[in-house]
């Protein structure tokens, strides 16, 4: 069975309406993903960490109910990071972090990676200077061992404000070409690149990895690779909150690339039909903007 590994921050998310607070869940983006991964029957791995205190305590035990791997969760002295996530009119999430800047981290266990193995990583947690090595270190790892290696850059105009643009975009590059697929929204480009021409996008990332998703919000879904680019529609939903619905577009493309077999340790990872993984994506994230839940219900119907 395919192991599914995910790399990424973890968060407390307090979700409000008309400055009301509506719910709150585990959360992080990596984390989304894999929560809704493990309710559709994947073997599932959270690689992060979080603070030592009951945000932490509720958040392990939600994992663990949810039958997510938290093996390779450091517990650190300190706090856990809380979001607090401001819907608009259209359900669309503004965040305000708080987060414990004084705890020391140590380094994370590396799993024994195979080539029948999936990494998700992602965010800002994947460019941070203060992860990055660690980052590095488990991302090398998994694609020295032949693993299929899944990247969202997640990247926000906030981002901006944490670095040097030339060298956060520099990091990013460097994980497209660690990874087998991209997936970034129309947004992420526009920061990166300042571009939103989805062909002129994938001339700049093509050169790093040939296959790539971009999803421009609620509309359409562009795919590439090699001399092949496909567009999607996606259908009109009522949407109670967007939270969490590029994670687990994510999630359901990984669904359909686990359920199709299509990882590298197949050699059939040079995409040519990339509809059943787009309509997989769609699917899961659709399913997610319907509830104020971050991941797809129990008893997600799978296809």
């Amino acid at each position: 069975m395919t192991r599914i590994f995910g790399l990424g921050e973890i968060v407390y998310d307090v979700l409000f309406k008309n400055m009301q607070p509506l719910a709150a869940k585990a959360g992080g983006s990596v984390l989304n993903a894999m929560v809704s991964l493990a309710r559709t029957g994947h073997e599932v791995y959270m690689i992060s960490e979080t603070g030592n205190d009951l945000v932490a305590d509720a958040i392990i035990s939600f994992l663990k109910e949810n039958n997510v791997n938290t093996g390779y969760i450091n517990q650190l002295d300190g706090k856990s990071t809380v979001a607090l996530a401001f819907l608009n009119e259209k359900n669309e999430a503004r965040y305000q972090f708080f987060k414990d800047d004084n705890t020391k981290r140590r380094s994370f266990d590396i799993p024994d990676f195979t080539s029948d193995d999936i990494l998700l990583f992602g965010s800002f947690y994947g460019i941070n200077p203060e992860f990055r090595p660690n980052v590095l270190s488990i991302v090398k790892k998994a694609k020295e061992a032949g693993a299929t290696i899944f990247y969202d850059p997640n990247f926000r105009a906030v981002h901006l404000q944490h670095g040097n643009k030339e060298q956060l975009v520099n990091a990013i590059e460097e994980n497209f070409s660690l990874a087998d697929i991209v997936r970034g929204s129309d947004e992420d480009f526009l920061n990166i690149y300042n571009e939103t021409d989805p062909v002129k996008v994938y001339e700049k990332v093509s050169g790093l990895c040939s296959n790539l998703i971009i999803t421009a919000n609620a509309l359409q879904v562009h795919a590439f690779s090699i001399g092949n680019h496909q567009l999607f529609d996606v259908p009109r939903i009522e949407t109670v909150s967007t939270v969490g619905a590029g994670d687990n577009f994510n999630a359901g493309v990984i669904h359909a690339l686990t359920t199709r077999h299509l990882q590298k340790s197949n050699n059939k990872l040079d995409i040519q039909d990339w509809k059943p993984l787009i309509l997989s994506g769609i699917r899961f994230s659709s399913a997610v903007c319907q509830t104020l839940d971050n991941y797809v219900p129990e008893g997600f119907a799978i296809k």
